[in-house]
């Protein structure tokens, strides 16, 4: 680097003009939310609790705590666990806005530091979550309300496979089909092969419907949604939902888990995946198993990526043109 583009280093990447327009989706955020009766709330950013994901890796710090021996706490990949624990002790209705930390993540679309909306309602099944998603895309994008398509249907119609039955051959034949380059580390594991299909053919077809809302995906990636049986298919189905602007997955929702038990199977069998995947397994016991043990309401709770929404409002290329400092200035 030159000394004169290090130079310009201190300057922020984005410009007056975009973080007015980025104070102004923040009021309209709190606005919607605060007209609904919800609650804005604040949880810790560091936690001895995090998320355990296959694919996100959380930030450690090491510590001291009061009596000066070290521990490592966790900056948050999402204000979940904390924000489902005031669930349990009573809320009904909470949202935050708070910064969120995924390590290794930087891309057009992805800044190990970025904003992240959450919420969660007591008592909403699977489609009230869907329609209050909606509600919110409507009132900050003054779009067409998002139209909904099922995972099966958006594979059936797309790649021409089914993400619930379809076993390893079926894909490999899709993908000569379909010309897709299939990487050599690629094996039998079908949510592999899904998350391929997904960004190389999904994905660039959603962008053809404008607002689109993604639901009801494969049990496999349930994540921390219940499970149900499809009644028109018979299949296992998670009842999670993803929202689309433009081809851009703006935001990720659950009709959300309740059992303890069943929490303790996942995080095993994720950090399962995590060794086969050559990662540190992550803390799979919580405050939040706590919680469900003592009574976790039904709910509905959606994550929502404030700095891509911006980026879509704005028509921005990069997620550098809608932040002040990302990491490379941070």
């Amino acid at each position: 680097m030159s000394r004169e583009d290090d130079s310009q280093r201190f300057r922020p990447t984005t410009t007056p003009e975009m973080l007015r327009r980025r104070a102004g989706l923040l009021r309209c955020l709190r606005q919607f939310f605060d007209d609904r009766e919800f609650i804005e709330v604040e949880t810790p950013l560091l936690s001895r609790d995090t998320v355990v994901d296959r694919h996100i890796d959380p930030v450690s710090v090491d510590c001291l705590d009061p009596s000066g021996n070290r521990e490592v706490r966790w900056l948050q990949t999402s204000p979940e666990f904390a924000m489902k624990r005031l669930l349990a002790a009573g809320e009904q209705r909470i949202y935050q806005i708070a910064r969120a930390f995924r390590s290794g993540e930087r891309g057009a679309l992805h800044n190990p530091e970025f904003t992240m909306l959450e919420w969660y309602r007591v008592g909403d099944r699977m489609k009230d979550g869907v329609d209050l998603l909606c509600d919110l895309i409507e009132h900050v994008t003054g779009r067409e309300r998002p139209q909904r398509i099922s995972f099966a249907v958006a594979f059936q119609s797309f790649a021409g496979v089914d993400p619930h039955r379809d076993a390893v051959d079926v894909w490999r034949e899709a993908a000569q089909r379909l010309s897709l380059v299939i990487p050599e580390s690629l094996g039998d594991d079908v949510d592999d092969w899904i998350d391929l299909f997904m960004v190389e053919v999904v994905e660039p077809r959603l962008r053809e419907l404008g607002q689109v809302v993604v639901y009801d995906y494969p049990a496999s990636q349930c994540a921390l949604a219940q499970v149900r049986i499809d009644s028109a298919t018979g299949v296992r189905v998670a009842e999670r939902f993803e929202l689309y602007l433009d081809g851009v997955e703006v935001a990720n929702g659950y009709h959300e888990l309740l059992d303890p038990v069943a929490l303790a199977s996942r995080n095993c069998a994720v950090n399962q995946q995590r060794a086969g995947d050559h990662k540190p397994p992550l803390p799979a016991e919580s405050q939040l198993v706590a919680a469900m043990e003592a009574g976790l309401p039904p709910s509905v709770g959606v994550a929502l990526g404030v700095d891509r929404l911006l980026m879509v409002l704005a028509g921005a290329a990069n997620i550098d043109q809608v932040i002040a400092f990302p990491w490379d200035r941070a």
